[in-house]
């Protein structure tokens, strides 16, 4: 067996290398597309939760009103406490 003569040998390793990078290539453009649509996705989660906010505020505003009310009618929920006997 014989070595290749050197010029083989750095002509292999350069066609490696360029092959390597334009692997690397599509992978960077592949994760740049989903960099942008995860960006696109995160952007409209953040709008949809501030729509939410803006309900939960306009809930909690009418909140008061509806709490006076419930304050004075007797409550239901929680039954009445029996004295232990001795």
């Amino acid at each position: 067996m014989t070595t290749p003569p050197l010029i083989e040998q750095i002509t292999e390793r350069v066609e490696r290398l360029l092959v390597r990078h334009e692997e690397l290539q599509r992978t960077n453009e592949l994760l740049a597309q989903q960099v942008q649509a995860l960006t696109h996705e995160r952007d409209n989660l953040r709008s949809r939760l501030m729509a939410a906010r803006a309900r939960i505020d306009s809930l909690i505003d009418r909140l008061p009103a509806a709490a006076g009310v419930l304050a004075q009618e007797p409550s239901v929920a929680t039954p009445a406490r029996k004295e232990p006997t001795s």
